[in-house]
């Protein structure tokens, strides 16, 4: 059997203003929080919207120059794989963690203060041509919490 396809492709907003680290060995690595948001229509036929909400991390010098000028409420687009590491807390339990490694980040512009519309329909220099122009943005709750999956009414904000 051939070799399988690992691609994630999203395109939402910074939660909270990326983190930049550097590895023991000196290696750069930028962490994001990042929301996608889709909307669907209940059981009911009322319009719902669903947030997700996403760990990326970008290594290199990419990530430390995206450092400079990414902040919360930046609209960005990313392509790269999905991973899952394990490790054990302080209790000696297994935890899980999954998160995208961006090969790509297109930054897409600003959330707009009150959500509404861009002014124009214009796409920053280099936005991929199918990406839409920037929106509004969902604003993560405070705290570290575990998100509702699938079917959760409580949508945190």
């Amino acid at each position: 059997m051939g070799d399988g396809l690992n691609r994630a492709t999203l395109l939402g907003n910074l939660g909270a203003d990326p983190e930049l680290r550097f590895t023991q060995g000196g290696q750069p690595v930028l962490s994001l929080r990042m929301a996608t948001q889709e909307s669907y229509l209940d059981k009911n036929k009322e319009r719902k919207e669903r947030t997700d909400w996403h760990n990326v991390v970008i290594w290199g010098k990419r990530g430390e120059a995206l450092a400079k000028f990414l902040r919360k409420g930046a609209m960005v687009y990313v392509e790269g794989s999905i991973r899952t590491s394990s490790y054990d807390d302080r209790e000696g339990n297994k935890r899980y963690k999954t998160e995208i490694v961006a090969s790509d980040l297109i930054p897409c512009g600003e959330r707009r203060k009150g959500g509404g519309a861009p002014a124009s329909g214009d796409r920053p220099a280099g936005a991929p041509r199918n990406a839409p122009p920037s929106g509004g943005a969902a604003e993560p709750p405070e705290g570290d919490h575990d998100y509702p999956t699938e079917g959760g009414d409580d949508i945190p904000f």
